[in-house]
């Protein structure tokens, strides 16, 4: 059950000039710093579902699932292409917070069943 609605669904992010408009170095960190607490909020959330994967999955052995990250690559990749975001930045960020995530997940794994 579901006790309140997913952060993103309340996401703020703090009013900045656009990276397009951005005349000086304190426009561009404002921006960027902008993004980053978002960003916090959406992997704090995106770590829930970690969580719950490690309530849910029956065995540790089903942690790591190398057919399944290569479709979360897949789909990145898909998603980051019309977003513009670079190839080169997207696959290897989403690489790593996968494996950041699995090593969460089996922590939790571990956690909840000791």
């Amino acid at each position: 059950m579901c006790w309140s609605a997913p952060l993103s669904d309340e996401l703020k992010i703090d009013a900045r000039t656009a990276p397009e408009t951005c005349e000086t170095m304190i426009q561009v960190r404002q921006g960027v710093d902008a993004l980053d607490r978002a960003l916090v909020t959406l992997l704090a959330e995106r770590q829930r579902y970690m969580d719950a994967a490690a309530r849910i999955k029956p065995s540790r052995d089903v942690v790591h699932d190398d057919a399944r990250i290569e479709d979360v690559v897949a789909k990145v990749l898909a998603a980051a292409e019309p977003a513009g975001l670079s190839p080169a930045i997207a696959e290897p960020v989403w690489r790593t917070l996968i494996d950041r995530c699995i090593a969460h997940e089996l922590a939790t794994w571990d956690r909840t069943r000791a």
